[in-house]
């Protein structure tokens, strides 16, 4: 059914891209990296569910391929499902349950349909992650994550390095040249990665971020059965974790920085709540720490290194600027000591994005290594099937000995099992290093080409 009730017409179902794909004015539909999944993984899967943050695109991305939708934001709708949800069973298909956590019985409904009929490309799912109390969906329902549009999605340059060919080990020469620059970045970390914010700028776009980061405790938080006592130390927790951002910064550090001059701190178990319900929001997306299956490394830290969903949240909750982000003298609230600068980390996130959008297309899933001395640290470890693809983060267009270091001492760790290592830059040029490690502006890093 479509919003209306109807069962929308098969002639709808076909994709609509946009020419060179660079509009996001509403009503349009840009392709995603997500879709080339979704065509390999729906032909032979019966249900997969889009999980990610509000704001991402899921249902836009869903719409593209559904013969007919349940909209359960809609009381009309979720009250027929919720007097039989096995309704959805009769509808043309594929179908599109939209906003099933309002219904988790619906869950229910698609795992008992599927082990019944095991046929592909049947039902997606669009919502929050699986409550503790949804039963699994194990063997029946894919769990697929979404994530704001990465810098490559928003077709503000052209890419010239393939992610997968760099991970497939194929990337031996690295090319290409672009005048995408520093300010470019900090404007594109300012603008985020939300589709339907992409055509606003200005105090339009920065109303919108505000109200999205708001809403989080007045509507999102209760919606998953939660309604903060003191919704301003819920804020100033998640300003203090954007504040953290791309640091391993532990509880305790964050919850001493949202309650600086308070003497009844909130209990811990209050702030770990806090961080358990914003995660289920996919909110907050933190890194786990690499811990490879054969540890030949020696003593490896765990703890995750923090993200928000997209750093332009993290930018609006500490109140930063374009002019705030460019000055060297920033004087923002809740710097963490010894974390580098908040544009550098803000920068890190970006590319974080990048990274894992264009890791999980392959397959390949996203960590960070930090030693337990922090005597290594390498930005990102890809780990595939074939190997490790190791990923460092530099603020700057110059990449020296220092900045490769660490990745230099994995690749002698790993020895075969070292794919590639790369250096993600905000510099001008793709290069390789006489020692072999790549040197990449963010800019020209795509998904392939």
């Amino acid at each position: 059914m479509c919003g209306n009730g109807s069962v929308r017409s098969a002639e709808m179902v076909a994709y609509v891209i946009v020419p060179d794909a660079v509009s996001f004015m509403p009503g349009s539909y840009v392709r995603r990296v997500i879709d080339t999944e979704l065509d390999e993984l729906f032909l032979q899967l019966p249900a997969i569910v889009l999980d990610g943050p509000k704001g991402v695109g899921k249902t836009a991305t869903a719409e593209q391929r559904c013969s007919s939708i349940r909209r359960l934001d809609v009381a009309g709708q979720r009250a027929v499902l919720e007097a039989d949800p096995s309704l959805v069973g009769q509808d043309p298909k594929p179908v599109l349950i939209d906003e099933w956590q309002r219904l988790p019985a619906v869950w229910d409904a698609v795992r008992r349909l599927v082990d019944q009929d095991h046929t592909g490309g049947q039902y997606l799912l669009t919502g929050s992650a699986p409550l503790a109390s949804t039963h699994s969906g194990s063997a029946r329902i894919v769990d697929l994550r979404m994530r704001p549009l990465c810098l490559g999605e928003r077709h503000v340059a052209q890419p010239t390095v393939s992610f997968s060919a760099l991970a497939g080990g194929t990337a031996a020469t690295l090319s290409g040249s672009t005048t995408f620059a520093l300010t470019d970045y900090v404007d594109e970390i300012i603008a985020g990665g939300f589709p339907g914010l992409r055509h606003l700028t200005g105090r339009a776009l920065t109303a919108q971020l505000d109200s999205y980061v708001e809403r989080l405790a007045s509507h999102d938080l209760p919606d998953v059965g939660f309604s903060p006592r003191r919704p301003g130390t819920l804020m100033a927790w998640l300003r203090a974790y954007a504040a953290a951002t791309a640091t391993t910064a532990t509880w305790e550090t964050l919850r001493n920085a949202a309650t600086a001059g308070i003497g009844n701190k909130p209990a811990k178990t209050t702030t770990s709540e806090y961080g358990e319900l914003l995660g289920e929001l996919r909110v907050l997306d933190p890194l786990e720490a690499w811990i490879p299956s054969r540890n030949h490394l020696g003593r490896l830290a765990s703890a995750g290194k923090h993200h928000l969903c997209d750093p332009a949240l993290a930018v609006r909750l500490l109140g930063r600027t374009k002019r705030h982000l460019l000055s060297a003298n920033d004087d923002v609230k809740f710097v963490l000591p010894n974390d580098g600068t908040l544009l550098g980390n803000l920068f890190e996130s970006l590319v974080a994005l990048s990274v894992r959008t264009y890791a999980q297309a392959i397959g390949g899933a996203t960590y960070h290594l930090r030693t337990e001395a922090g005597r290594h640290e390498v930005d990102f470890i890809v780990e595939t099937d074939n190997g490790v693809l190791a990923v460092e983060v530099k603020l700057s267009g110059n990449v020296d000995d220092d900045d490769v270091r660490h990745l230099i001492w994995l690749r002698e760790q790993l020895g075969d099992n070292f794919i590639d290592g790369i250096v993600i830059t905000t510099g001008t040029d793709a290069y390789r290093r006489r020692d072999g490690i790549g040197v990449i502006p963010l800019a020209l890093l795509g998904e392939s080409h």
